[in-house]
């Protein structure tokens, strides 16, 4: 019989990322290549909560740094002297 998701007694961790995602994973095995603990262990339920508190900007770390850095090339040239 498969649990139903509010049956679910089991312990989780959250894990995350290189690129700052977050996830969940059972507290009792080893992380998934590439994902580390993000130092939260209980319920499922808990542990989701946690997730959506942090993790507020779903778009991956290596994206936002390239938006930042295109935001800010063209503040400067903005700024620039268009006489050179």
């Amino acid at each position: 019989m498969t649990p139903k998701p509010d049956d679910d007694d089991r312990l989780y961790k959250v894990v995350v990322n290189h690129e700052e995602q977050y996830s969940i994973w059972p507290a009792g095995r080893d992380n998934p290549a590439g994902w580390s603990d993000a130092g939260r262990t209980g319920p499922k339920a808990d542990c989701l909560a946690h997730i959506e508190d942090v993790w507020t900007d779903m778009r991956p770390l290596s994206l936002r740094r390239r938006l930042r850095a295109s935001e800010q090339d063209g503040a400067l040239a903005e700024g620039a002297d268009p006489a050179g």
